[in-house]
């Protein structure tokens, strides 16, 4: 069901008048910090007015072309050309709608900082952790679809190829906008490799998405922190470092605990732990900012906690079904090769709608 937008689009093109009157006022250039986040409100704002007179003009287009078909005879060339046109106008209509809900709140500090990814094993032994590698694989083909980079930061590789754990930073534009929704628990019902008998099974992967968290944002004191080097360690003895390069940092005040080894340098094993510690605990500090307004939350399309299950993928039947919008596509071969947007979109967008409902 479509919001009505209009009260919303009257109260920006208010809100675009006295950001233009503001950015018009000589003293404004004496504050530098205030003319940028007026000059980005600015910006904004005319992208959300040009689109709404786009989407007006599409819906007047799409109401003359209505009348133009009831004035005709059904049969007549003109109508079924205004019926062809109402059809291309309406699918325009829905794009242009879609692009004006998503510009119409201000982007979350967030959003635009990269992202880093935790994807556990859950449930299901081996075929868990092939499906936690499967996902890894399905975020990566986004990334580069996206021209994102993806780094691995650490990993547990599983005996049979899959992942017991891999942690690995997403970087590039508005990468935490769009895969915020991912955190929670995904559910894959297939036939694993390891079944003879060809009987369907059910198992779990929990993801974890994380802006990631930059120096400023987090004080880690030395004192703080208590470091360890060993060697580092693999499955089946191939490819392990022979050098005690892996690093395993605790953070006392927390008791939180990462261990790097992907990296032959200690140094760089080091750089990375720091960085994943550093963006848990300001997803720590977010999250314990957030419980006090728990009734908000739950206004919002899921809440992101890793105990919620969020998605399931469906072999057989060739279907992922995201639960908190009970939409279901029946492309899963696509989807798990990177073309997430078909439900990550419907996602920003519920999640706008009702943010906007709560105001």
């Amino acid at each position: 069901m479509e919001l009505n937008l209009e009260p919303y689009i009257e109260k920006a093109k208010k809100r675009f008048s006295e950001v233009e009157n503001a950015l018009a006022d000589p003293s404004v250039f004496s504050n530098p910090q205030r003319m940028q986040e007026l000059s980005r409100e600015y910006a904004r704002l005319k992208e959300l007015v040009e689109l709404d007179a786009k989407y007006s003009k599409t819906l007047k287009d799409i109401e003359q072309n209505n009348a133009l078909i009831k004035s005709e005879p059904a049969d007549s060339e003109l109508s079924q050309m205004a019926k062809e046109e109402v059809e291309k106008l309406g699918a325009e209509a829905k794009k242009l709608y879609n692009q004006v809900l998503m510009n119409l709140l201000p982007k979350e500090p967030s959003d635009a900082r990269n992202t880093i990814i935790e994807i556990r094993a859950g449930a299901g032994g081996q075929e868990s952790a092939l499906f936690a590698a499967d996902l890894f694989r399905m975020y990566s083909r986004y990334a580069e679809e996206r021209e994102w980079k993806v780094e691995v930061l650490s990993s547990n590789p599983s005996d049979l190829g899959g992942f017991k754990e891999i942690i690995f930073s997403v970087i590039g534009t508005d990468v935490f906008r769009r895969l915020k929704y991912e955190s929670g628990v995904h559910r894959v019902q297939r036939v694993p490799v390891t079944e003879a008998s060809g009987r369907i099974h059910t198992s779990t992967s929990t993801v974890a998405v994380l802006p990631e968290a930059e120096e400023v944002d987090i004080e880690i004191k030395p004192e703080e922190l208590e470091i360890s080097v060993c060697r580092a360690s693999g499955p089946g003895g191939q490819g392990v470092n022979t050098t005690d390069s892996a690093v395993q940092i605790l953070h006392k005040p927390t008791g939180m605990i990462v261990r790097c080894a992907d990296e032959r340098s200690q140094q760089k094993n080091k750089a990375k732990a720091l960085k994943v510690l550093r963006t848990r605990l300001l997803n720590k500090k977010v999250e314990e900012e957030n419980a006090k307004y728990a009734a908000q939350r739950r206004a919002q399309v899921g809440t992101g906690e890793r105990n919620e299950r969020i998605r399931t993928y469906n072999f057989p039947q060739n279907r992922v079904t995201d639960h908190r919008i009970e939409l279901t596509i029946y492309n899963l071969g696509a989807f798990m090769d990177g073309d997430l947007d078909p439900i990550i979109e419907p996602l920003i967008l519920k999640d706008i709608q009702e943010k906007l409902l709560s105001l």
